[in-house]
This record gives structure tokens, sequence and C-alpha cells, in this order.
């Protein structure tokens, strides 16, 4: 184009190439044409309005405009931007220079051109039009015209001034008072004008309320309308036309052109609007469920994201009861907030499939979801949850197993140290005494006897520091919360311990001092005191045995310790002979005494134990006996009801395991197997759904039993082989296979619908995959999907060109490279073999009929020819168009359109 504006668009209407003839046969119009009736004042008048308008309306276009046909194209300039413009062709660059040889070498190039598109210019010359020939100016616009925007009108193979004329004629039909012969005095009234424009537009005109006597009215009502909304610029004047007797044929020709092209391109711009309208229809669908996918998915990660540092906590508590209340918060997280995650997990699947679905059978792009958003993130994070799940769950048994043990030992360690404590109470001080210094012989012998039995006493207490120093260094082991309290009572029970063996061997030097002066013992007292120690420590080991604590899990370990029992008991009577014996001893010292008149000086000097305290211990284990043989009895009745839930539990997993492997393995088989329409495998697979669903008060009534399981705190079952946890994996993993299989039936629907696929084809699709699924895995490798090409007729097989094909159809059915080809990707690749589908460059083509052959639209074009959803839409996505050609607020609508279909579609 000529660089006299950088903003000149083409023009709407079609250059006619060089088939109108070397001779211009359409010139043949000018047979009637007087060039002295140019000189008729009122025609000429008529012709310089109407052939400066329609100039304008094309040089608008490009930013510019004339005010006098003659002396405006003298120069040659805006002729040249014209011819440029209505052609959307460029012209050799004109010349600059304000000289008449510069004018009339631009002039040329004009003339020139016009003469290259099959024009013969009949006596118009260069120098008339620079010097303004009115005459001659008027007839080079009349040919250009004729040639732009008259000649390539046809209709019923006329074309021309005839086609033009009959199209009126046939427009104008209908319409009283309307009778179009020609071009001059048929169009005087103005009804001629406004019926054309109600055929198109009756919501423009109201035509009845027009009057055949009111030619002025009407003209002025047509070009108003014509103007305002038709965008067809005002080119003759109503009182010019009333007021002659004959209008000018070439100005009404003019005008009237310019509604047969405003009109014969709304059928065009309708269809256009209509596929856009589609195609951008599916595209918002198809966005809409992108967003729908990325917030579900987003939403679900956060919530594996939050879930998974929780299950993976490992802080363990002080209590029992701490733990329990995390085991019932597990318990929580079972019940109540994972159930809804899963469905929420297998819609997500679903929704997918379907999206990507919907995207090939609208020949789109595959949807790829941001980033960690993948169906395979999310299944990793799902993994990931689940083993973090059965983590935390052993974890919270063995912790409640630890804390049981921790609690068991430290009541225990509190009851030894208890009895240690009172033991030991006063021995310091009894071991401090003096009281040998002013003893008699036989006092110094009795004390030295005493002392011997309180070493033996001591040395019995030996084993029991032991202990307790044992199960102090267990707590610490096990990371009891109390252990600096029982390290703290443990160290002080050592320390007096080592300052009661101190004292102890600090007595018996003393002792021995005087032993010599000792003659006098009391064997019987010594004797007793020997025997009484041991009973009563046996009794004290007797009564601390029978209120011990103790835990057990199965009915074998009860029935143990009531044997044990049982063994205990058996030993009374010899420990009642034994402790007659010792009461025997004290009796006899005393009946010696008596008998000779000696006067004991109160209890048996060698030891502290008592007939007193022997009978009250012996009564007090007598009294432990039989509270023992409840306690066990009660334990005993707990693990027999304990066994009861795990038998009960037992036989209904036996019955649902199985059940649930067998239902899998049948859904593999229809899922192959697949006979009948794809609507009656649908019913089918939905009617065997409902089955399923209808077995879930069986998983209720499991979960039931399990809860009542957990409540006993019973952790393993001999019985069954099947766990809860694996019940719930099995049950959601059946659900979710039969939801995923129904999808897929409803996307071959789908793409069987779509495609017009019919159902002997679908039927030999599902034999032809079948065959050659080996393994039946619902997916074919790379061998077994080219053996499946080859058996269909491609031209597949092991050569250059044939491996070549094949990677072409290996990229479009399995793009992400998995190294395998669902029944789905093949069915779409079927069908895309032998179907078609709206492409690109449809789209591109429907566009650029919007834009009036432009390469590029205006936001108010598409306001204009598309609806306001629609329009919108395309405004936000367009970016704006940089070409040479580019007008204000241009619009690229062709890589909007590459942009809808993906690289790969161009």
């Amino acid at each position: 184009m000529v660089d006299y504006h950088s903003a000149a668009q083409p023009c709407p209407y079609p250059a006619a190439g060089p088939g109108a003839g070397p001779d211009g046969d359409y010139m043949a119009q000018e047979d009637d044409w007087d060039r002295d009736l140019l000189l008729d004042p009122a025609w000429e008048k008529q012709q310089r309005k109407t052939f400066t308008a329609w100039c304008n309306s094309h040089l608008r276009k490009a930013g510019t405009q004339i005010e006098n046909i003659d002396e405006d194209f003298r120069d040659g300039l805006k002729l040249m931007l014209l011819l440029e413009v209505i052609s959307g062709e460029r012209l050799p660059k004109p010349e600059r220079g304000k000289m008449r040889v510069h004018k009339i070498n631009n002039v040329n190039k004009a003339l020139d051109f016009i003469a290259s598109k099959g024009v013969k210019l009949v006596s118009i010359g260069a120098e008339e039009i620079v010097d303004g020939n009115a005459k001659m100016t008027l007839g080079m616009i009349w040919t250009i015209i004729l040639r732009f925007a008259i000649q390539d009108i046809s209709v019923e193979e006329t074309s021309a001034k005839e086609g033009l004329l009959l199209w009126c004629q046939r427009k104008t039909a209908p319409y009283k008072n309307v009778n179009v012969q020609n071009f001059h005095i048929s169009w005087k009234d103005g009804l001629a004008f406004n019926a054309l424009i109600h055929r198109h537009r009756p919501e423009l005109i109201e035509y009845d309320k027009l009057r055949k006597d009111d030619p002025v009215t009407n003209l002025n009502n047509a070009f108003e309308v014509a103007e305002k909304y038709l965008d067809i610029p005002k080119m003759l004047d109503a009182e010019d036309i009333v007021g002659t007797l004959r209008p000018d044929e070439k100005a009404i020709m003019t005008y009237v052109s310019c509604f047969y092209h405003a009109f014969s391109g709304a059928q065009k711009a309708e269809t256009a609007a209509n596929r856009i309208c589609k195609v951008l229809a599916v595209n918002q669908e198809n966005e809409h469920l992108m967003e729908d996918y990325e917030k579900l998915a987003s939403d679900l990660l956060e919530w594996i994201r939050r879930t998974i540092p929780w299950l993976e906590d490992r802080s363990p508590q002080k209590t029992i009861q701490e733990m329990q209340q995390k085991l019932e918060d597990f318990r929580d997280y079972r019940r109540v907030h994972k159930p809804p995650k899963v469905q929420e997990k297998c819609q997500l699947e679903i929704n997918f499939n379907t999206l990507q679905t919907k995207l090939r059978l609208s020949n789109r792009p595959a949807f790829m979801p941001s980033e960690g958003r993948m169906v395979a993130d999310i299944n990793n994070g799902w993994q990931h949850l689940e083993q973090a799940e059965k983590g935390y769950e052993e974890w919270l048994l063995n912790e409640i197993r630890r804390l049981e043990r921790l609690d068991h030992l430290a009541e225990k360690f509190r009851q030894k140290a208890s009895i240690h404590e009172a033991w030991t109470e006063g021995k310091e001080a009894m071991l401090k005494q003096k009281d040998y210094e002013s003893a008699t012989l036989s006092d110094i012998k009795a004390l030295i006897r005493k002392h011997e039995a309180f070493e033996s006493d001591l040395a019995a207490h030996q084993d029991r520091v032991e202990q307790i120093a044992a199960i102090a260094q267990e707590l610490n082991e096990l990371d009891y919360y109390d252990s600096p309290s029982v390290n703290a009572r443990c160290q002080k029970i050592c320390d007096q311990w080592d300052v009661l063996g101190s004292l102890t061997h600090s007595r018996r030097e003393a002792l021995e001092k005087t032993e010599k002066q000792l003659e006098t013992i009391d064997e019987l007292h010594l004797e007793y005191a020997k025997r009484a120690a041991p009973f009563n420590n046996w009794m004290e080991s007797a009564m601390e045995d029978l209120q011990d604590m103790f835990i057990v899990h199965t009915i074998e370990e009860i029935e143990g310790l009531i044997a044990a029992h049982d063994q205990f008991k058996s030993t009374l009577p010899d420990a009642d002979k034994e402790r007659e014996a010792i009461l025997g001893i004290q009796r006899e010292a005393q009946r010696i005494a008596d008998f000779n008149s000696i006067k004991l000086g109160g209890n048996n000097p060698y030891t502290s134990v008592t007939p007193q305290i022997i009978n009250s211990k012996w009564e007090r284990v007598q009294q432990l006996v039989p509270k023992r043989d409840h306690a066990l009895l009660d334990e005993q009745s707990k693990q027999q009801s304990n066994e009861h839930l795990r038998r009960q539990f037992a036989s209904q997993a036996n019955i649902v395991g199985p059940w649930i492997q067998t239902k899998m393995e049948e859904i593999g088989r229809i899922s192959i197997e697949m006979n009948g329409t794809l609507e009656d495998q649908l019913n089918h697979l939905k009617q065997y759904e409902q089955s399923i669903v209808d077995y879930k008060p069986n998983i209720d009534l499991l979960e039931q039993q399990h809860q009542l399981i957990q409540e006993a705190l019973i952790f393993d079952n001999k019985h069954t082989n099947y766990t809860m946890e694996h019940i719930r994996v099995g049950w959601e993993q059946l659900l979710t296979t039969i939801a995923r299989t129904i999808n897929e039936v409803e996307n071959q629907i789908l793409t069987r619908d779509a495609k017009g696929i019919s159902q002997e084809q679908m039927q030999e699709f599902r034999a032809s995959f079948n065959h050659f699924d080996k393994d039946h895995g619902g997916a074919l490798g790379p061998e077994e999907f080219k053996a499946c090409l080859i058996s269909l007729g491609y031209d597949v097989e092991n050569d250059r060109q044939g491996d070549a094909e094949f990677n072409r159809i290996m990229s479009l059915v399995d793009p992400n490279g998995s190294g395998s080809v669902t029944f789905q990707a093949f069915i779409d690749f079927m069908s895309r073999e032998t179907t078609d589908t709206d492409t690109a460059d449809q789209v591109i083509a429907s566009f650029k009929v919007l834009a009036g052959d432009k390469n590029y639209i205006t936001a108010e074009e598409l306001r204009r020819e598309l609806p306001p959803e629609q329009a919108e839409y395309c405004i936000a996505r367009m970016a704006p168009y940089r070409g040479p050609d580019a007008a204000p607020g241009a619009l690229d609508y062709k890589s909007f359109s590459t942009a809808l279909y993906g690289e790969s579609d161009l």
C-alpha cells in the first residue's frame, strides 16, 4: 500500500480478476452513457454527491476523505489510496513531488492499475484528471464503481447492472406500490429504498405507515435509517431526486449497490457467528470443568497435606487416658472425615476422565492440570496418607501397650518400695543403740542372737532391693513420664540400704567385743527367730503376690495365672504346718520358762516377729486368697467375652473379605467381555453397582463389631487373616473400580454419539482390542497395539516408513509416553480416523467473514456479530493485532483460534 496513511484497510468487496475479458464486457453498459449528459447540472450535482460519498465510505477506512472530487484526486495520491483500499492490493510507491509531472505519473499509476483489472478506459487520460476535468473525473470514478462494486453482482446467471436490477425486483416484489424496472424513475417515491431495508431489517422500518404521495419523507427516512443502522453513508438528496424529472441512473445504481453488499453478507456473518458461538460454548464449558478440577484437586491435596503431619505425629502422651483419646480421634477420622474424601478422590478421577473425553471429542488438546495437581500426584499423596495412617494406628496400639506396661511397673515399684520402706522404718535407730553397754551377759548374748537374726532378715530383703532397682531401671528405659520421682525414691532406698549395711557391720563388731561375756542363750527363742523371719518374709511375699496387678490379652494367659494360683494354694497346708511349728517353739519356750519359774523380759529378744504378727499376716493371706480367686475369675470371664468378640468378627470378616475379592474379579471379567450394546452394558454395570451398594450394611455390621473389639482393647485375632483395614481398603477399591468402569462405558457412549460410530463398529473395535489384550489388563503394550493396527489394515510394518507412521499414531494414543494404550484411547483414535470435526482453519475462516476479509477484527465488530457473552469472552482473550495494516483497537483472531485447538492442529 502507498504510505500516505498507515491505517488503510482492505475493501469488503472481493476484486474481480481478469475474467471480465480483455475488452471489459461489462463496459458495454457504457453504450447508454452519453457523456454529454454530465453537463446537465442536476445530474452532475447528483453524481458529484453520490460519488464523493461512495469514495469517502472507503477512504475513511484509511483515516482520510475528500471534499471536492475534481480537486482532491488531481495529485493522484488519494486516487491511489482509494484503489488500494477497495482492491486490498498494493500499488507502486507514489511520487511525492508537487510538480505537474509528478501528479501525472501518480494518476497514470492509478489508471494502469485499473487497466490491469481488465477495464478499458475510453478517452480518459492522466492530463484531464490532473487538470481537474469534471466530466473525465466523474467518468473515471464511475468506471471504478462499475469494476469494484457492481461487476461482481450475480443473480441467476445475470451480472452487473442486470443482476443488481433482478436482485432489487425480487426483494421488493411483495411490497405494494413498488415496481422496480430501472435505476431512475422507479426510485423517485422512496418506497423501493424502504422496501429493501424492511425486507432485510423489518424492525427498522414501519413500512405500512409510508405514503406514496410523500416521496421526500420516504426518501429521507430510508437515507437516515441506512446511515444510522446499516453503515451506508447518505449519498443522495431527497429534494434533488424528487425535483429531477429523471434521477441520475449512475447515482442510484451506486447507492443501491451499497444495499446489496450490506445485505448479501448478513447470512455469511450469521453462519460464521453460529460456528464461533458453538466453538466458544464448548471451550467455555471445558474451562469450567478445568476450573472445577483444579479447585477440587487443590482442596483434596490441601486436606491430605494437613492430615499427613497429624498422622505422622508420634508425640507420646503421659497417660493411657490421653492415648485412648488419640485413638478415639483416629476412629473419628476413619468414620467421619476420611469417607467423604474417598468419594471426592473417586469423583475427581471421574471428572478428569470425562473432561479428557470431551476435549478429545471436540478436537481440543488434552487437559494438563497445574503442576502438582495431576491425578498421579493425588494418588501419590493418597498413598502417602494411607501409609502414614497405617503406621499411626500401629504406633497408637504399641504406645497404649507401653503405657499399660509402665503403669503396671510403676504400681509394682510403689508397692515394693512401700513394703521396703515400712520394713526399714526404725532400723537405723535400732542399729545405733548402745544397749549392750549396760546389759547383762544373757542380755548381751540375746543381743548377739538378735543381731544375727537381723542380719538374716537384712539378707532376705536384698532381693527386694534389687527388684526395686531393676524396676526403676526398666521404667527409665521405657521412658516413664514420672521417672525423676521414681529415681529419687529408688536412690533414697539404695542409700538407706548402704547405711543399714554399714550400721549392721558396726554393731556386729561392737557385740563381738563383748561376746565372751555372754554364756546363756535361749535356743528356743533363737530357733523361733530364725524360723519366724523366713516364714514372715514368705507371708509378706505371698501377700505382695496376691495383691500384684496382672495384665493378660488371651484366654491362655489367664488360664496360666489361674494354674499358678492353684499351685500356690496347694502349698498352704504345708505353710500352715510351718506356722504351727514356729508357734509351737514359742509355746515351748514359754512352757520351759514357766516350768523353771523363769521371768522372761517381754517379747522374744531375737526377733520382732511375734506370734500375733504371724497370725495376723496369716489371716491376711487367708483373706487375700479368695479375693485373688475372684479377680482371676473376673478376668477369665472378660477374656472369654473377648474371645467371643474375636470369633464374631472373624466369622463376618471371613464372609465379607472373599465376597469383595470375588466382586473385584467379576468386575474385571465384565470390563473385558462387555456383551451387548453400550447402553445394555451401562445398565448392567449400574445394576451391578447397586448390588454392591446394597451390600454396605454388611460392612457397617463389621465396623460395629470392630468397634467393640477396639473398645475391649483386643489387638490380635488368630481366627481370621482379614483386618478391618483390609476390608476398608478392599471396599473402597471395589467402589472406585465399578465407578471407573461405568465412567469408561459412559465415555465410550459419548465418543460413539459424538463421532457417529455404529454399535457394530464399537463391537468390532472391542473385539479387536480384546483379541490382542492377552493379559486382560485393559491396555495394550506397543507391540500388541502394533499387531492390532496391522490386523486393521494399517501399514506399520518394521521399516523406516512403517516405524514413522507407528510413532505418529503412538503420539496420538499415548501422549504422555506411559507405554500402554487404553481402550478409550484406542476408540478415540479409530473414531478420529473415520469422522470429521471442527478445525482451527474453519474457525479462522469464520472470523475472517465477520471481519470483512481483514486480517484482524475489532471489539465493535465482535459485539455486533456475536451474542454478548461470547463477544466479551473473545475480547478478553484476543491479543492485540501487530500487523502492518493494524488499526486502533485491532484484535488478532488467528492466534486466538490457534490457541483453541493447540499448535498440533495447525
